[in-house]
């Protein structure tokens, strides 16, 4: 479940940052004019992103005289509470600057919520988002290092078993090597000791 969050969370992410740089890295078209004297020059022109074209006749400057909820009505407005202004929103800067409107009197979206508030929000969330995910990683982690701890005392436990089989095995062959030497008279003694004794 967490993992999923986790997931939609950095989708998003990586759909607004690649929003932002799509509006940053518009390209700019270049107009030509030629004058009499048929020389050309190129100028560079670098239009503003436009937001969403509001119904005709319908601008942001246009509702200056009514109320925060009808300024808000279209999604590119933004409303001052400090001057009783609508006015388009400031979509180069992200937010908007302290001389077109304080964040505190800033409202976008809705009346209720101001800029400062809804910033410490998005941060306080974010932060709790990467410190879980971080805390589910380590955990993550470390349920892997004890499960490969339990699998490793489970393989000596194994070893040990084995090892103590065999021990077991090697000693019953030397009694049962050793009642066979004793029944045919064979001494314990090293099988090459009778070539050096008859030499």
């Amino acid at each position: 479940m967490f993992w999923r969050i986790c997931v939609s969370f950095i989708l998003v992410l990586v759909g607004l940052s690649s929003t932002f740089a799509q509006n940053e890295t518009t390209q700019s078209p270049t107009i030509t004019s030629t004058t009499t004297s048929t020389t050309t020059t190129t100028t560079p022109a670098t239009p503003a992103p436009t937001p969403a074209p509001p119904p005709p006749g319908e601008t942001c400057e246009s509702k200056n005289g009514t109320n925060c909820e009808e300024c808000l009505k279209n999604v590119s407005c933004l409303w001052c509470i400090k001057t009783k202004t609508c006015m388009t929103y400031p979509i180069k800067t992200i937010l908007p600057p302290y001389a077109l409107c304080p964040l505190n009197d800033a409202r976008w979206g809705q009346c209720s919520i101001n800029f400062k508030t809804l910033i410490i929000a998005m941060a306080v969330v974010g932060g709790v988002i990467i410190l879980a995910f971080f805390i589910c990683l380590f955990c993550c982690c470390k349920c892997e290092n004890a499960g490969s701890k339990r699998f490793e005392n489970k393989m000596d436990k194994q070893a040990d078993k084995r090892k103590g089989k065999s021990d077991s095995r090697k000693a019953e062959m030397r009694v049962r090597h050793d009642e066979i030497r004793q029944k045919y008279g064979l001494s314990k003694a090293s099988p090459y000791a009778r070539f050096e004794n008859s030499s």
